[in-house]
């Protein structure tokens, strides 16, 4: 996917969080096969996602809306990429 149908996951996280790192590996898979860009937001450097989220990082937001949380689904993630 390329152009105005590209979509955005964002990974949100702190430094040291080996969920977060398992997070990172699944996203940037799914995201390589479908083509979607990733972001990366730390919490500890925003007040306003620390406040949202710190409870459940990492967080995985598709196109700005929370789609999952501490772990994450391959074929659930892959299946919101493609489906939208």
């Amino acid at each position: 996917m390329t152009g105005t149908n590209a979509r955005t996951v964002t990974l949100i996280g702190k430094p040291g969080c080996h969920l977060c790192d398992d997070a990172r590996a699944v996203v940037e898979k799914v995201a390589a096969e479908t083509g979607a860009e990733v972001r990366e937001r730390d919490i500890l450097q925003d007040e306003e996602l620390h406040a949202l989220y710190w409870e459940q990082i990492p967080v995985v937001l598709v196109d700005g809306e929370q789609h999952t949380f501490w772990r994450v689904d391959e074929a659930r993630l892959r299946a919101a990429l493609v489906t939208g």
